[in-house]
């Protein structure tokens, strides 16, 4: 049985349902769903990462994607947080400086996560969800200290990753489909006795 582990970069699969109105109603994403959409029955999926960072200066997004988060762990899907930073830019067309947010430790997050179950032996194929090279001297490395396992990669939807997909053992590509297939119910019970539910936000419908 071929052992699989997949790591999937929140925000670059979040990014590519923001960019397109008609995916924005695919954001309640089952993510331990999707995973299966990509394996066979010759496979058995060991663990799912999940790695992101709340936006904390916007509460009521923060909130939505608290929802979503606590709706993965109940799936079994394993969160590795990362965090945002304040950066300066300067905007060429007014000559001011303004803060930005930018995300910071995904790519290390998923790097050091992807060697590490290499060197565990915690999977036959790591699966990559994502488009950012970024990670690729994590594959290359695995690749060169591990040679027996397989680096897969699925891009999401609307994105390209060329230089990833050479790197890679074999790639797929996500479709509306796998994302129309892979959503969490509207409401998720999680404590019956109290009438306790999660539910999909009304931004994501």
């Amino acid at each position: 049985m071929n052992r699989v582990s997949f790591f999937i970069d929140g925000f670059n699969v979040f990014h590519s349902l923001d960019s397109k109105q008609a995916y924005h109603k695919y954001k309640w994403l089952d993510y331990s769903a999707l995973a299966k959409c990509f394996v066979s029955s010759n496979d058995t999926i060991t663990d799912v990462y999940y790695f992101t960072a709340y936006a904390e200066w916007d509460p009521p997004k923060k909130a939505r994607h608290q929802l979503l988060v606590r709706a993965l762990i109940l799936k079994g899907v394993k969160i590795v947080f990362g965090k945002f930073k304040i950066r300066d830019k300067h905007c060429r067309i007014c000559h001011k400086n303004y803060h930005t947010f930018e995300e910071k430790q995904t790519d290390v997050n998923i790097s050091i996560k992807l060697f590490q179950c290499a060197h565990d032996d915690a999977f036959d194929t790591g699966i990559l969800v994502t488009g950012d090279s970024d990670i690729l001297p994590a594959v290359l490395a695995v690749k060169q200290s591990f040679p027996a396992k397989r680096i897969g990669l699925i891009i999401p939807i609307g994105r390209s990753a060329e230089e990833m997909k050479n790197a890679c053992d074999f790639h797929m590509k996500m479709r509306e489909k796998h994302l129309r297939d892979s959503q969490f119910p509207d409401s998720i019970m999680i404590n019956a006795g109290k009438n306790i539910t999660l539910n999909r936000p009304d931004n994501w419908k």
